[in-house]
């Protein structure tokens, strides 16, 4: 029987017409409530469709695995610790699930995880601590639409076709994978000193974890109200952040319909099903990292006198758990290995030797413990769930309350009522000042005010995390202790803390680990909000305002530099050829602005000096426009300026060079040249790379993936642009795995068909049918 069933075009519109236009699709006749309906429109976007949520998980994921089959089965393959068996001990991870600098931590790391059984043990439990019903039918269906597909030996990516490690995927895949996201932030961040820490040995890790994140995941989102939008309805922007060529955070884009019970359009991960991010009939929501909250505390042990592994709690000694993980790995010469390596947990979690650059010495009287607030969540997917459900911007956060099982995204909500309300309810340690105060050591004092890193001290119970009457999890903060916000103009977000979602209304009263407050925002929050202020005095935001602050490409820094910076270079020597560049320059990050890259290479460095490069300090009374004033008589800043000049003529780069010249990725052996910059900067649309000094920039790895623009009109079918930058599929073979790369080069937006009837309008529509059977 053929895997396919192809419906003629004819027929099929025939059919679905039949089942009516209403916003909700109807099933064509004659399918099984097993079976599932894709229709594809323009730039490879699938509409599923089915009768129950087995069905509907079964054909998003055959529909995921003929994209990014290849992607859903690395992770699959990271989190069961098979990477240094199947492609050997020494190469970076592809999958991005955790921080481990090799295959070999990254399996040590996860086969310690998987020993554990905490992710069976949080099966286990009843909703909405362990997965809804519904849920857990999603995933079944998942499951084996991803199996259906990898039976067609229809594979043609050659990142996977042919490979011994394309095996079928399990259930317990899709759960382990949605349990290492969430400790991305924490746990996952150390995995390299978890895998290698020793008493009296020097600190473990490679140090490429950073202490305040360093996972490249970062995010703007913008939710107007009624009283900021142009028809009094809301206008949602999503522009999330991430690593371009890691598979566990690769976004994939699609809509599921369940008549009379779901009907959502966004982005999701592949090998975990439902969205990240989207919007149904009345509603949207987008989200943002927390960069500035602490999702994890460091215990600090007081040991046993002669016996390392033991420490003291109220005095009693209690000893380590050792566990001796074992993976196999394979040798050069192509036989396998098995690798043994201890690994050591306490009460409080895994022992770890650093965090990021600190090291964190375990001597012969302290030691450090990593504890994670994610470790027992695995509610993230019941959050997506019912927040996908929540027919206004206020559903879907009581929908974050009720659930809790968002690890650390901050929620951005509007609807077609014209209402935007926010959330920052996730894993956060149950560590209130108080408690800080009374229970950090040392080193906890003086991490703690500056990065919100608590290291609390292990040898005390009264120091162990609390409890909230109305959190789910024990050891975390419950939504009531937590920020939320609620508005009828905007609220906007990009990576910055809780404090100053609108300038208008800052925030405080929560706890330090929670974020801080009245501090300097970084340049991206300073820019958008300024864009923002510029639009609406304008007028209200309509679709086409939102998407136009979107690819502005304004370089913020240089809005706020540039004049001082040009007439400093004009009493610099032989710097002729540069001040003409950046006086000549628009001031945008387009691909074909001239100047852009000189002072992105300038900025660069003095991005990095701190906060004395300016003559106007940061303002608390005014966060947007401070601080401001470059102090060009900084001998560093003169030299920083020289020095960007000098980058570039060694890379043989004109100074006034088209910045697509040089910032760029390629598909299929083309060039594509690309605007927006850095973040630094304050270009809203964040995309970065790694600078060669022989060649300039090489191809862009970061930045922004899915784009959504959702404006409410009151019809049930919103106005609706997206564009999924680096396109739907990572396999270089399919039609759609550079086409929306070329449009996201030229500014352009895909015009998203939501409602029935102009689904079957599409001029690309192609309708199949996958069964189970």
């Amino acid at each position: 029987m053929l895997l396919w069933k192809r419906i003629a075009a004819v027929g099929a519109v025939t059919s679905l017409l039949a089942a009516g236009t209403a916003t909700a699709a109807q099933p064509p006749d004659g399918a099984s409530r097993a079976d599932a309906t894709i229709r594809y429109t323009e730039y490879g976007v699938p509409h599923i469709v089915a009768n129950d949520w087995v069905g509907l998980g079964f054909g998003q994921g055959y529909a995921a695995a003929k994209d990014n089959v290849c992607a859903i089965v690395d992770v699959a393959v990271t989190t069961r610790a098979e990477r240094s068996r199947r492609l050997g001990p020494d190469a970076p991870p592809t999958s991005g699930v955790s921080q481990a600098s090799t295959n070999l931590a990254s399996d040590l790391y996860f086969q310690g995880l998987n020993e554990s059984g905490a992710v069976e043990r949080l099966l286990a439990e009843p909703a909405p601590r362990g997965p809804y019903r519904e849920v857990r039918e999603l995933i079944r269906g998942y499951v084996e639409g991803v199996n259906k597909y990898l039976r067609t030996g229809e594979i043609t990516d050659p990142a996977c076709r042919g490979a011994g490690w394309l095996k079928p995927i399990t259930e317990l895949d899709v759960y382990r994978h949605a349990h290492a996201v969430g400790m991305i932030f924490g746990q996952g961040g150390v995995a390299d000193s978890i895998t290698a820490s020793l008493p009296g040995a020097p600190p473990a890790g490679a140090g490429r974890e950073q202490m305040t994140g360093g996972t490249g995941i970062g995010s703007n989102a913008i939710a107007v109200g009624k009283a900021a939008s142009a028809n009094g309805r809301g206008v949602s922007l999503a522009n999330p952040h991430l690593p371009w060529q890691l598979s566990g955070t690769r976004l994939w884009q699609s809509q599921l319909s369940l008549p009379g019970k779901l009907n959502v359009s966004g982005a999701g991960i592949p090998g975990i099903p439902l969205m990240w991010l989207g919007h149904n009939e009345t509603a949207a929501w987008s989200g943002t990292a927390t960069d500035t909250t602490r999702t994890y505390t460091l215990f600090e042990l007081k040991l046993v006198p002669g016996s390392p592994t033991t420490y003291l709690v109220d005095g009693k000694p209690e000893r380590m758990r050792r566990t001796d993980v074992s993976v196999l790995s394979r040798k050069a010469d192509g036989g396998l290995e098995r690798v043994v390596r201890p690994q050591w947990t306490t009460r409080y979690g895994p022992v770890t030797t650093r965090l990021g650059q600190r090291e964190l010495p375990w001597t012969a009287s302290s030691a450090f413990a990593i504890a994670d607030a994610n470790a027992g969540n695995l509610s993230m997917t019941n959050s997506m769930f019912e927040i996908a459900r929540g027919r206004t911007a206020g559903e879907m956060i009581g929908a974050v309350r009720r659930t809790q099982g968002l690890p650390w995204m901050n929620i951005i909500a509007t609807d077609d009522r014209g209402r935007v309300e926010s959330s920052q309810i996730h894993g956060v340690p149950h560590v209130t000042d108080e408690k800080a105060a009374r229970c950090n050591t040392p080193l906890g004092k003086e991490l703690f005010d500056a990065n919100g890193i608590a290291v609390l001290d292990g040898s005390r119970t009264a120091c162990a995390w609390g409890r909230d009457r109305d959190a789910l999890r024990p050891g975390v903060f419950g939504p009531s202790s937590l920020p939320t916000l609620s508005r009828d103009d905007y609220l906007a977000n990009s990576n910055d803390s809780y404090w100053l979602f609108n300038p208008a209304e800052p925030k405080t009263g929560f706890p330090r680990i929670v974020g801080p407050v009245r501090y300097e925002q970084n340049m991206r929050t300073r820019g958008g909000f300024a864009e923002i202020a510029g639009q609406l005095a304008k007028g209200g935001f309509t679709g086409q305002a939102m998407r136009d602050l979107m690819f502005s490409h304004r370089d913020h820094a240089a809005e706020l530099v540039r004049a001082d910076v040009v007439g400093m270079c004009r009493t610099m020597p032989g710097m002729e050829g540069a001040c003409a560049a950046l006086a000549n320059w628009d001031g945008r990050s387009d691909a074909e602005s001239r100047g852009a890259l000189l002072f992105d290479r300038f900025w660069s460095t003095v991005d990095r000096m701190g906060p004395g490069i300016w003559k106007v300090p940061f303002a608390v009374q005014d966060p947007v426009d401070t601080p401001n004033t470059l102090d060009t008589g900084n001998a560093a800043i003169r030299k920083a300026l020289a020095g960007a000049v000098a980058e570039l003529k060694a890379a043989n780069i004109p100074l006034d060079a088209p910045y697509g010249d040089n910032h760029y990725v390629v598909r299929g052996g083309k060039k594509i040249p690309l605007g927006g910059g850095t973040a630094g900067r304050g270009v809203y649309d964040s995309l970065g790379g790694p600078w060669d000094p022989a060649r300039g920039y090489t191809e862009i790895v970061h930045g922004g993936t899915y784009l959504h623009v959702v404006a409410f009109n009151g019809t049930g079918c919103p106005d609706t642009t997206t564009l999924l930058t680096y396109s739907q599929s990572a396999n270089p073979e399919s039609a759609h795995h550079s086409d929306q790369t070329e449009l996201y080069s030229r500014k352009r937006w895909v015009t998203e068909r939501y409602c029935e009837k102009d689904i079957l309008a599409s001029p690309s529509l192609e309708v199949v049918r996958v069964s189970r059977r």
